[in-house]
């Protein structure tokens, strides 16, 4: 009888474990999960942080990429799959104000030099126009020959540029001056 019972519960603890969502990091409360679909491609958690301001959390982003690399440089070249995904966690994040820093990023990580993209950039931004609140999540998905894929809770907003674009995007978060140090490292995962 205590076999069957210790077996039966070893049963349903190993059915409940196997049914659970995989997650593969818990940060400031929010499930990353291990994994992305971007169209017909899965894409890993290459690593997950915390972007911070004025000593206030403000959002969790994620790096998926196909296979985990360390290198940021590698990451804004690369012509592959790759997403980025913005949890946000603070109500101080309002649509102004992501629009502010986003464009302070892509300064950044342009080094200035925003002509290029410009149309590209003002078409992203404006996505940021209508409200944001604590709890949405935008997913930044590029696929070649398409462009980013700006989701925002799930719903596809807009899709915008082509590489050049992505390099500018994903060099806010892995460019050599990126909007915050540890995130980028936590994101690149070199905890």
């Amino acid at each position: 009888m205590m076999k069957a019972l210790t077996t039966g519960f070893a049963s349903l603890v190993m059915a409940a474990a196997l049914s659970a969502p995989a997650t593969a990091l818990t940060v400031e409360g929010v499930d990353v999960p291990d994994t992305y679909s971007a169209m017909d491609t899965e894409l890993k958690l290459n690593g997950a942080g915390t972007r911070s301001k004025w000593f206030m959390d403000l959002y969790v982003g994620g790096l998926y990429v196909p296979e985990n690399v360390d290198d940021g440089e590698a990451v804004i070249n690369a012509d592959e799959p790759q997403a980025i995904t913005l949890h946000i966690i603070s109500g101080m994040i309002t649509s102004d104000r992501m629009t502010e820093a986003t464009l302070e990023g892509f300064e950044a990580s342009t080094n200035g030099n925003l002509a290029p993209i410009q149309s590209d950039v003002d078409q992203f931004m404006a996505v940021f126009a209508e409200e944001i609140k604590e709890g949405d999540v935008f997913d930044l998905v590029y696929l070649p020959a398409e462009g980013v894929k700006v989701l925002k809770n799930g719903e596809l907003k807009d899709t915008v540029g082509d590489l050049a674009f992505k390099k500018a995007l994903f060099g806010i978060w892995l460019s050599d001056e990126p909007a915050q140090e540890d995130l980028k490292e936590k994101m690149l995962g070199q905890r």
